[in-house]
């Protein structure tokens, strides 16, 4: 069940938002228990087979970190750990691992063709971190519905962002947090529609120009490539930032206020400045968890550069099973390095220059991140940087010819070329200079302008679902 489904908007949500603020005027444990139950059904609609794993996960991990609280051993702690990277790594990693057994002993082990079960990545890391604090004496005794909650709290559970027990178990026995709060609601369906409109507008929009570049990567022209690559990178930003509006608007509807997980990431100056912004909350849960246990920028230079480069290769596997996405993360690692090592120097970069860079860098990095194989990044960046097709070609209509097709949207009639080059304009004057959601948040919906605010991004993104509705699912699904 998507965010963006019919079933999702008009029947799912009305019912359980309805359904749990009655019930909390009767027995706040059944609001409680029908949120549960309503997330494991939304985790379920998925795929029924999976929701055991989950079930599991969250009843081993909840028993074992109250074990975790009065033991107190590494040990103990270690054991907890590998079991839910194990689970993990069977499931995302198993047949990755075979393939390059394979590859390198000229064995015949048969795949296994494993479906990766949804959100296993994000509450797989949740649960990692309540046994890490459960052994630090940092988590409370929760009750098993509580815990349950906080894992499958259906916003936050497909894809994230990334939650912690003490910011978010609070909130759900907060008396104040059980009444219906009409500014919460109306903020909440702004950060929601607009999130709408991001995915379903802009993301699948590029989308289908994206994916047409990549299945023709063996055969791209200079200006293909970039247009390829480009769009690609304004897919992913719409695509994952408006998952993440999704998932804060609808968390705030219930009155829980999700984290910032994604802050215009492409306003960034430097690389450092862009991993603060892009997918915070995996950003904070590598650098709490993995980067100072490790020692930080503690233990010298070296070290320091070591660890860097550790938490990027584990994000990089984290998001996926093949080497494009350990190249990815290893070049955001090497790139980290760098910039580190340039600061450190005091070397200073002109503010257009620096951002020209680093935006440059994140969208070459992309083309490993979206691409299927090494072979197919290495061809599309080829002909990125093939200036020679470019020069020899003596029209520039023949640089386009994948992309030089009529298209209609929203019932107009545009050359695809220069819709694209529209699309590609705006789309990036909104990402470096427009306010992002959570700013825009900001404003009180009880004003008259606050309501006419609302009552026109409900419009536009209503329009915009139902004229150009897309059943694609978010991008972040796939890890």
């Amino acid at each position: 069940m998507l965010f963006t489904s019919f079933e999702f908007i008009f029947l799912f949500l009305p019912i359980v938002f309805i359904g749990y603020f009655l019930l909390t005027k009767v027995n706040f444990t059944f609001a409680k228990l029908l949120l549960v139950l309503s997330s494991l059904f939304f985790y379920s609609w998925w795929n029924v087979a999976y929701l055991p794993l989950l079930l599991g996960s969250i009843v081993f991990n909840y028993f074992y970190g109250k074990f975790l609280s009065s033991k107190s051993s590494k040990l103990l702690l270690s054991f907890g750990i590998i079991v839910n990277v194990l689970v993990l790594g069977y499931f995302k990693y198993m047949d990755f691992f075979i393939t390059n057994v394979n590859f390198l002993f000229s064995t015949t082990f048969e795949l296994f063709h494993l479906l990766l079960p949804l959100g296993i990545s994000f509450f797989t890391f949740q649960q990692i971190a309540y046994l890490v604090d459960s052994y630090r004496k940092e988590s409370k005794d929760y009750s098993i519905l509580d815990y349950s909650l906080f894992i499958s709290f259906f916003p936050q559970l497909i894809a994230g962002p990334i939650v912690y027990h003490k910011d978010m178990l609070p909130q759900f026995v907060n008396s104040e947090n059980r009444r219906i709060n009409i500014q919460n609601i109306a903020t909440g369906i702004f950060i929601f529609v607009l999130g709408l409109f991001k995915k379903v507008g802009i993301a699948d929009t590029f989308a289908k120009w994206a994916n047409s570049g990549f299945a023709n990567s063996d055969n791209l022209t200079f200006v293909e490539g970039w247009i390829t690559s480009l769009s690609y990178t304004m897919q992913l930003y719409f695509d994952f930032s408006g998952y993440s509006d999704m998932a804060i608007g609808l968390g705030l509807m219930f009155n829980i206020r999700l984290p910032l997980n994604f802050n215009s990431p492409y306003k960034s100056l430097s690389i450092q400045e862009f991993w603060r912004r892009w997918h915070m909350t995996l950003n904070q849960f590598l650098t709490k968890y993995l980067y100072f246990p490790l020692g930080g920028s503690k233990k010298g230079t070296t070290r320091t550069y070591i660890n860097i480069l550790i938490i990027f290769a584990v994000s990089g596997i984290w998001h996926g099973a093949g080497w494009t996405f350990v190249i990815w993360g290893m070049m955001h690692g090497i790139a980290s390095c760098i910039n580190r090592l340039w600061s450190k120097f005091g070397f200073r970069l002109p503010t257009f220059f620096a951002w020209f860079v680093t935006f440059n860098f994140v969208n070459i990095a992309w083309v490993f991140f979206r691409a299927t194989s090494v072979q197919q990044a290495i061809d599309v960046l080829k002909s990125m940087f093939d200036v020679k097709n470019l020069l020899s070609t003596n029209y520039l209509a023949e640089q386009m010819m994948l992309f030089h097709t009529p298209t209609e949207f929203l019932g107009f009639s545009f050359s695809l070329v220069y819709f694209i080059t529209f699309m590609m304009i705006a789309c990036l004057i909104i990402a470096l200079f427009t306010k992002n959601t959570w700013e825009l948040s900001q404003l009180r919906f009880n004003s008259i302008i606050g309501a006419v605010y609302v009552a026109a991004i409900i419009t536009i993104a209503t329009y915009v679902v139902f004229s150009n509705f897309s059943s694609s699912e978010f991008i972040y699904f796939n890890f």
